[in-house]
This record gives structure tokens, sequence and C-alpha cells, in this order.
């Protein structure tokens, strides 16, 4: 569910205040960050975040298309490491699906 527009998008009160002095001091250095929950809003195009996945922080560049959208979705939380190989765990558990010795 979306936030109402009478509130406006929500921007953690720290990180606006970095996004500030950047933009008023022109320092183009990543801005460490926790604050996953916040909305990109236009002042922050051009600007690089470390967000913080869990474990570590993600360097993100912000461009246009990503207004709108929220920092955690450019930091990955979970790695993917690809699906079982067809000949290795399919000899192990079979057909049925069941651990087979």
């Amino acid at each position: 569910m979306s936030r109402s527009l009478k509130k406006g998008a929500y921007v953690d009160e720290k990180l606006q205040k970095k996004v500030d002095q950047a933009l008023a001091t022109g320092v183009r250095k990543p801005i460490k960050t926790w604050a996953r929950a916040s909305t990109v809003t236009p002042q922050m195009v051009g600007l690089t975040f470390a967000v913080h996945n869990g474990k570590k922080h993600e360097e993100v560049l912000i461009e246009e298309s990503m207004i709108g959208h929220r920092l955690g979705e450019f930091a990955q939380t979970r790695k993917f490491k690809g699906h079982a190989k067809k000949g290795k765990l399919a000899k192990v558990y079979g057909s049925s699906g069941r651990f087979e010795e």
C-alpha cells in the first residue's frame, strides 16, 4: 500500500540532511546509509549512496528512473547462487523427490 499524498514521500531526516549537505558542498563521495525504507527523490539524482544490505554497504548511483522507488530495492539482501545442477541432486533424491541411498 502506498503512502498518503498528504504526508508525501518518506525520506529519513538524517539522510535528507546528508543529501542537502552533499548538494551544498559539491562533494561526490558516497553517502553511507542504513535507511533502506527511504524514497528516492529528484534531489538525489546523480548522487551515490552506500546502502546497507545487512552485511555490507553496496554503492548505488541514483538515476532518474529510480525516482519514487525505495533505496532498499537497489541493494539486494540475498545472493542468488543458481539452481541445482541436473546430475548432482537429481541422483541423490531420485525421481520421487525423497532421499534414496
